[in-house]
Formats: C-alpha cells, structure tokens, sequence
C-alpha cells in the first residue's frame, strides 16, 4: 500500500549488499585503526557489519569518516537480518534506481550537523529533525519524526507501526569522535505524506477523514504535493457551518507542487490552485480548481484564517506545514476579507449594506452563485475616489456601480472568454459588460463598462471559489445611467 511497500523489495539488494556476517575480532583489528573513532570505527567495533558494509557498498563511509558531528540511528545485523528474510532479491543484478534507493535509505538514519543525545530527544517529547535523505525535490530531504513513549524513543512511529517505516531506540548515546549513534531495531523506511501522517497521533482526526473519503491513495501517488494538515484540534474545533462536503474540504488542503515554508515567506502573499473542485466553468463545463491565498506577517496565514504552525514536514512525495484550523472551502467574501488588496471593495460592499437600501451584497455573495466578481483593486477605488471615502458615496450610485461588478451568467474563468474577439456577460445591475482580447492597454484583457468606458483593464483572473471565481480590475466600472 505505501512507498516502503515497494521499498522493501529493493531493499533487499541493500541487505545483500550487507552480506549480513558475523564480525570477528580479527575483522575489527583489520578494518579500524586504533587511531580513529568515527561513527565507522564504532560500528565496527560493536559488531555492526552490516551497517558498515552498507555504507561501503553505497561509497558513504568517506561521509561518516568526515568531521560532523553527525547523528545516526544505526539498525543492528538483526535487524537487516528481518528484512532480508522478509525478500529475495540478489545483488548480482543491482541498478542504478536500486543503487540510488539504498543510498537514500541509510541517509534517511543519518542527521548531518547535530550530535542528539537521548535525553534532548527524551526532553523534548516529539517532534521532526532532518535526515540527509534527499527529498522529491532538489535541495529538500526527509523528515524524521520522534516521539517517546514510556521513555523508549520511537522512530517514524516505532517498528510495530505503518509496515515497517520506524523503529525504536533500543541502545542510545554510543558515542564517536564525529558524533553519536542510536542503536534501533529496524532499518527506517523512506516515509510518504501518508506515512508521516500516520506516524503522528496529533493527525488521527485527518487520517481516518482521508480514509473515510477514500483518499489516502491519492496522497500516496508521485506529487510532489504540499499539505496543509489540520491537527486534531483543529478538526475539533471545525463545525462545517456551510455543509460542505467532506472530500473537497480535505483536498482544499493539498497543492500539487512542492512549496516549503521560505517560499510562502519569499513571495510574501499570493495564490495557488488546490485539488478540491469548484463550479464548472461556463463554456465547457468543466470542473475548475479552487484557489488558496496566503500572506505572510507575523504568521503564514491562509484564506485570511486557519495560521501555519508548524512547517517543512518533508516525506519522499510531497511537504506538510500543519495548520491551527481546518480550510473550508471559501467563497468570493472570503478571498475579498482575506486578500488586503480589495479592503476598499469590502469597505464599499459594508457600506452599501448598511445603506437604505440594503441590497445586503456580503450576503448574496456568500450564497450558491456561482458568481462571476470583477474586483477592482485599491488603487482602482483610490482613483474613483479620489481622496474621498466610500460613505461620501450616494447610497444609490453606490449600489448601482457594486452591482454593475458582478455577474450570476455562471463561473466565467479566463478559459471562457473569446481570445480573438469580444465575450459579453450581463451583470446584476442590468447592463453588459464587454471583454475583449488581446488586450491593447497591456492588461490581460480590456474590459468596456455600461457607460462605455473602454479603459478597464483585467489585471489578475481565475482567483477560484467554492460559489463563483474573481478576477481582479485596475478601474471600478461604471453603469450605463451614470
């Protein structure tokens, strides 16, 4: 079912590699020099062949002859003795993908620029460092999650769990010149997100809803993906207020890209499309993808709401960043509240129902739609304004130029609009609007208003909601009758 399925396998050519033996004195007085105590000498010295002759069938011994300080988990002879009756390949038909998979397997044991006692692990209680396994993507590598149970350091969820991914710590704090080793009684497997999420008890709650959906599979295919994953608190706390379903509430989480926690703070603010389906587009009626923002201040916050509080949790398919609250599926109020670019809209949108007419627009465009929203931006608004406020606004002319913005034709996304020509849409307030490209004003698209203004252009299209998709326009549109 997991990724260390098919590890195990291939495995054996790493156990075979091993020539799992006994080790003699006279082995120990041959191979160590009696000047040198690295993490190799070490292991030799304390009968681990098998772990030695791995790392020299993978050319690591030169790395852990190194100066360090390293960290290693190192599995005993028994414990590739396990594996290897367990499989049946032979090393005589070894491959470069085999090679490979039996080099990222010991990296996966080994911490590179820490030496961790026990006790810091014992301290600490769970949590994630890094291995030297390279991750799906370059310059990424494999997590490692730790967590004590009755004062035993569990590897990966310990040997008993998740088909062989973990182990446990049955000797710890043997030590080296270059760093320590941690005896365990398995060899560690190379986790999926799926794994990870397993391992951790904090994610029961999001792992019996991945099975409920019948979507672990999925998480389990090549990615790379980025999770945003609930804790169990945060699924607690979740009371579904829209009703929506289950499945696109969990793959709202996921992105089919590889993003770690210095790309969300690099880009500082943006958007990126999820699994999760959103209403079909308006021509094709195919399923759109619906979009998840996120900014960064003090905290990586998505949709406006749910923080990141923990990040970089890296399995061999994809990253996990845990988030403080689950990430229902938003409406196009939720992008406007979350994205600081269109406070003037949402100022305009709160004054206009609080005016007397009350056309209640927040409201409306919380409901079914879909919607198809053109959203002026703040400098769009600044420019209508200028220098006023949105309450110096007839109450009227307001109403009529909010509802000049939005569309109920269906979900227009980018892929709708005629890219050789003009596509009309009607709107709420009763007059057309005209798209046409290409655009000669060097937006995305011009886009002719009610009164005839031919100087608004799209300048960002396709932010997907659950009821209707926003695209974003550098002039506020007016209507016919003004």
């Amino acid at each position: 079912m997991k990724i260390i399925s098919k590890t195990f396998k291939l495995l054996t050519v790493f156990l075979l590699v091993l020539g799992v033996t006994g080790c003699s004195d006279d082995d120990d007085n041959n191979v160590s020099n009696p000047q040198s105590n690295t993490i190799v000498d070490v292991a030799l010295a304390n009968g681990f062949t098998s772990l030695a002759a791995a790392l020299e069938a993978t050319d690591l011994v030169t790395t852990l002859q190194g100066a360090g300080p390293f960290t290693v988990f190192a599995p005993t002879n028994e414990a590739f003795d396990d594996l290897l009756n367990a499989t049946g390949l032979n090393l005589n038909s070894l491959t470069p993908e085999q090679e490979e998979l039996v080099t990222n397997i010991l990296l996966n044991h080994v911490i590179v620029g820490q030496e961790i006692p026990a006790s810091t692990l014992i301290s600490a209680g769970s949590g994630y460092a890094s291995t030297a396994s390279p991750g799906p993507v370059d310059g990424s590598t494999i997590s490692l999650y730790y967590n004590v149970d009755n004062g035993v350091v569990e590897l990966n969820g310990g040997s008993d769990v998740v088909d062989g991914i973990g182990a446990d710590v049955t000797t710890p704090d043997v030590m080296a010149s270059n760093g320590i080793i941690h005896i365990v009684d398995a060899v560690i497997g190379l986790p999926d997100i799926v794994d990870h999420a397993l391992n951790n008890d904090n994610f029961t709650s999001l792992t019996g809803a991945l099975g409920s959906e019948n979507l672990v599979g999925a998480l389990q295919a090549d990615g790379p993906f980025t999770v945003f994953a609930p804790d169990n608190t945060a699924f607690g706390n979740f009371t579904n207020p829209n009703s929506n379903a289950l499945s696109s509430i969990l793959l709202n989480h996921v992105i089919d890209d590889f993003i770690v926690a210095t790309d969300l703070v690099n880009a500082g603010a943006g958007y990126q499309k999820t699994l999760a389906n959103g209403p079909t587009d308006l021509v094709d009626n195919d399923a759109t993808n619906l979009s998840l923002y996120f900014n960064v201040g003090d905290d990586v916050v998505i949709n406006g709401g749910p923080k990141v509080a923990a990040t970089d949790i890296v399995g061999t398919n994809g990253v996990i960043h845990v988030v403080d609250a689950v990430i229902d599926v938003p409406t196009v109020v939720t992008f406007a509240l979350a994205d600081p670019n269109f406070s003037n809209l949402v100022a305009a949108l709160s004054e206009a129902d609080g005016s007397s007419a009350n056309p209640m627009y927040i409201p409306t465009l919380q409901g079914d739609g879909p919607f198809t929203v053109f959203a002026p931006n703040n400098q769009a608004f600044a420019d209508l304004l200028d220098g006023a406020t949105v309450a110096d606004l007839d109450d009227t002319l307001l109403n009529s130029v909010l509802a000049h913005h939005v569309s109920t034709a269906g979900n227009a996304v980018s892929g709708d609009l005629n890219p050789s020509g003009a596509t009309t849409l009607p709107t709420l307030q009763g007059d057309d609007i005209i798209i046409t490209l290409p655009s000669t004003n060097g937006a995305i698209a011009d886009v002719e208003d009610g009164a005839g203004n031919t100087d608004v252009g799209i300048v960002a299209v396709d932010v997907q909601a659950g009821n209707g998709v926003i695209h974003v326009l550098n002039k506020v549109m007016l209507p016919s009758s003004n």
